[in-house]
């Protein structure tokens, strides 16, 4: 019988927070390389217990599980780098959710749609979910991130207070009630059909490994949001160096953090569990703003922290050709290599027009 805990997902989350402390204690070139190592040990780690959780509780609990924890520790990371800077980091909020909804909502489908596709030619999920889950991220990424553009109130892309109040409190409660709708009133939308996917039968895991994962979980997340930020000044440097847009910053530090879930979604796709794959892409990105938003502006308003939350017509444009594509290449409920595709090439039109505005 196949061990639910190898020895490796215990010792690697330890010997991760072991890395940052150390890290953060003796900053030198040969620790930092340590870390970067530990950061992806880490993230292996998160992904394999995560699936040990979300096959004991069922879906859609396990990819919640995973979406919601990298999440709120993301916000964590994101509101200790303001706390941290000056009015110069601004934007960081801002270039976060972004970056986390591109990364998500194309790089992380369109590469579970193109190797699903490649492995099982045509997959299909409930047309209900991702309906339900692109409405959602429609009205969120637009009342965040582009109509601060366009209002008055305040000089630029920033918001009022009343404003970022109404903005943080609407996106927190249109999140929860995604969450009520997914895992209760309609949980049906958002399960697999009935035989879809390998292994639907295996045994799940015992309680006490169970519990054991949900422990080293939290851990391989602390360490793997606490290594980016350790490791943050040498991408902030890097990038300066090369002459980038500081909002490279931003993706970089994205796409780490959302290492563990893009794993678990890829898994997923290969062994033909597409409808699991699009539960944690789009709900990493509604969590990302529902979750994100109005706790940035809890802490902008408490400590006069100034935030831009507007975007640029560059990637205004972008986001909504994202927006746009999804209820296209999803709308079917049934996807080939052609959907993937479609999402990977704007997800390289993004990367390349951050780095080359």
């Amino acid at each position: 019988m196949k061990e639910t805990n190898p020895v490796w997902t215990w010792i690697v989350p330890i010997a991760s927070l072991a890395a940052l402390g150390a890290s953060t204690i003796f900053p030198n070139p040969v620790v930092r390389a340590v870390a970067a190592a530990a950061l992806i040990g880490a993230v292996f780690a998160a992904v394999h217990h995560a699936e040990v959780i979300a096959h004991k509780v069922g879906e859609p609990f396990g990819t919640l599980v995973l979406a919601v924890a990298v999440t709120v520790i993301e916000v964590a990371l994101i509101v200790s780098l303001m706390m941290a800077a000056g009015p110069e980091k601004a934007g960081l909020a801002r270039d976060t959710v972004l970056s986390a909804i591109m990364i998500a909502a194309n790089g992380i489908v369109g590469l579970c749609l193109l190797v699903g596709g490649v492995r099982h030619h045509e997959q299909g999920f409930r047309i209900q979910s991702a309906s339900a889950a692109l409405a959602v991220l429609c009205v969120l990424s637009v009342m965040t991130l582009v109509m601060p553009n366009f209002l008055v109130a305040t000089p630029g892309p920033t918001l009022s207070r009343s404003q970022l109040v109404f903005v943080g409190t609407v996106s927190l409660v249109l999140y929860l009630v995604y969450v009520f709708v997914q895992t209760v009133r309609h949980r049906d939308y958002f399960l697999a059909e009935v035989g879809e996917g390998e292994d639907v039968h295996a045994q799940a895991p015992p309680i006490r490994a169970v519990i054991a994962s949900v422990g080293l979980l939290g851990s391989a997340l602390v360490a793997v949001v606490g290594l980016a930020k350790t490791l943050s000044p040498v991408i902030e440097v890097a990038v300066a160096r090369a002459g980038a847009p500081v909002a490279v910053v931003g993706v970089a530090i994205s796409a780490l953090v959302l290492l563990p879930e893009s794993l678990a979604a890829l898994r997923q796709a290969r062994v033909n569990r597409l409808q699991n794959s699009l539960n944690l892409a789009l709900g990493s990105a509604l969590a990302s703003i529902g979750l994100t938003i109005p706790v940035i502006a809890a802490v902008s308003i408490a400590f006069a922290k100034p935030i831009e939350l507007g975007i640029s017509p560059r990637d205004t444009v972008l986001l909504a050709l994202t927006l746009l594509v999804g209820v296209i290449t999803l709308g079917t409920g049934r996807t080939t290599v052609l959907q993937g595709a479609v999402h990977l090439v704007i997800f390289a039109g993004f990367l390349f027009l951050t780095v080359v505005p």
